[in-house]
């Protein structure tokens, strides 16, 4: 069969990085179980267990990178015992034959698996965190551009209080910045199962050290310091908790939910004409209508999203599903959820990296919408000049909901353009005020504090660039993620 005859997941054929579905792939995940085995034998010797010779760490040490001929052995090996890291444990001996006594010397299957499985994740997340510091740096520097665009808000999504294109990106910032901030905490507080035997009561390690605690104390010392954690949970059973991967699926699935409200927002202004995201030279917008500029890369984002915020009930029922000490319903569903899910995460970096790096804004388009609605938000201020001018709220609160009424019904039943300007400039009550009313029009005046709440928060010496700084290297020298199709 070629390449086309079976299915092949799209987060490998079209979406992710090579370094992510890298790491997951299945050399990247048995080369990690055989360096689990070299470090659990190496601190056995180390804390004074005899029988491991110089020569079996020296044969495992060459053979740490399972082969193709390393799988054909396993492949061979599991369909015999039905048992997968038996089978690898096998395949390792035949390579490194005088280690064979003494691979997986005191351990339960779950030392490799679930110790690799920990290793794999701290890894994910360190591909994952600097791609999302870009895509923040990407939208910080956006939101300072356009800090002074005035646009309409929308609340309902109907009109609502002038903001400005700016501070509608620096809310999405903040978004992220939660969620850098969420994954951060779980790629931090990440620990090691390490040795702990089939329960968790480290029995089988007790025995090995002659009822020596403190050795196998030093066992479990060794093995974080070889695997790069700081220690080990202090309860494990024959499994680290599942609490554990429920914790970081809720931390980078929450990336999904936050990419599909800044991608469905861009797809909004798209229909408006007043943003749109890059668009190349030959790109095809609709097969069949060749004018169309369609926001693909905010719709596959969504899509992505949307299967990515839908992962951690999964990973609740998983855990809540653990029966006792454990229970092997947990094992099918995470070797496609935890793979799955960290590729999803990273499919959409690359996607919003692509699109806050060339995101267009029309600022006449933008206008043309403010000032269509701009006459409703300036009555407020109409209304208080009058006043100033000795006359009645009541009365000129009266008069512009009358004209207000009219206005709508050119805009909405004739199809004309808003004219409650040009009524309040006719109306004779209004007299007082009429040369005031062209210098209320200015949107300006409209947008608060976004100008200076956009400088606070993004720009320099403000909470996202101290937040970026452990960042900054990798975001100096990465280019623009570019889609794979």
């Amino acid at each position: 069969m070629s390449g086309f005859d079976t299915y092949k997941t799209p987060l490998d054929s079209r979406y992710s990085s090579p370094e992510m579905k890298a790491l997951f792939g299945a050399r990247s995940r048995h080369s990690v179980w055989r360096k689990l085995w070299y470090w659990l034998a190496q601190s056995e010797k180390e804390v004074g267990l005899e029988g491991i010779s110089d020569e079996a760490l020296a044969q495992m040490a060459e053979h740490l990178t399972v082969t193709d001929e390393d799988f054909a052995v396993a492949a061979i090996e599991e369909k015999r015992r039905r048992h997968d890291v038996m089978a690898h444990v096998h395949a390792f001996g035949e390579v490194a034959p005088a280690a064979a006594p003494i691979i997986h010397l005191g351990a339960t299957s779950c030392f490799v698996t679930d110790n690799a499985e920990l290793i794999l994740m701290r890894d994910a997340m360190d591909l994952l965190l600097p791609k999302l510091a870009k895509v923040i740096r990407n939208f910080s520097q956006f939101a300072l551009h356009t800090k002074d665009i005035p646009t309409l808000g929308w609340t309902h999504y109907q009109p609502a209080q002038i903001i400005t294109t700016g501070r509608r990106a620096a809310q999405w910032v903040q978004d992220l910045m939660m969620d850098l901030k969420n994954i951060e905490i779980q790629r931090q507080g990440l620990l090691f199962r390490g040795a702990m035997g089939t329960t968790g009561t480290q029995a089988s390690f007790l025995e090995i050290f002659q009822g020596d605690g403190a050795k196998i104390d030093k066992l479990n010392e060794l093995l974080c310091q070889k695997a790069g954690f700081p220690k080990t949970y202090d309860i494990s059973v024959q499994t680290y908790s599942r609490k554990v991967d429920l914790d970081i699926a809720n931390a980078i699935c929450g990336l999904g939910t936050t990419a599909m409200h800044i991608t469905s927002d861009i797809r909004h202004l798209a229909n408006m004409k007043e943003l749109e995201e890059p668009f190349e030279k030959d790109q095809i917008g609709s097969s069949a209508m060749a004018y169309k500029r369609n926001p693909m890369r905010s719709e596959r984002i969504c899509s992505l999203g949307r299967k990515l915020r839908s992962l951690p009930v999964n990973f609740a029922d998983t855990y809540a599903d653990q029966w006792f000490e454990r229970s092997l319903d947990d094992s099918a569903i995470r070797r496609i959820d935890i793979p799955e899910m960290m590729l999803l995460a990273d499919a959409i970096l690359i996607g919003l990296d692509n699109v806050s790096s060339g995101l267009v804004t029309y600022p006449k388009r933008i206008h043309a919408h403010v000032m269509e609605e701009l006459p409703f938000m300036a009555t407020e201020n109409i209304i208080m000049k009058m006043v100033a001018k000795g006359g009645s709220r009541q009365e000129a609160h009266e008069q512009i909901r009358v004209l207000s009424h009219q206005a709508s019904d050119v805009v909405k039943n004739q199809g004309g353009k808003n004219d409650l300007i040009e009524r309040i400039k006719a109306t004779e009550y209004f007299k007082p005020v009429w040369d005031e009313i062209d210098g209320l029009l200015d949107p300006k005046l409209f947008v608060g504090r976004s100008v200076e709440m956009v400088e606070r928060y993004c720009g320099a010496g403000g909470p996202v660039e101290e937040k970026l700084k452990p960042y900054a290297e990798y975001i100096t020298k990465a280019g623009t993620a570019q889609l794979n199709v």
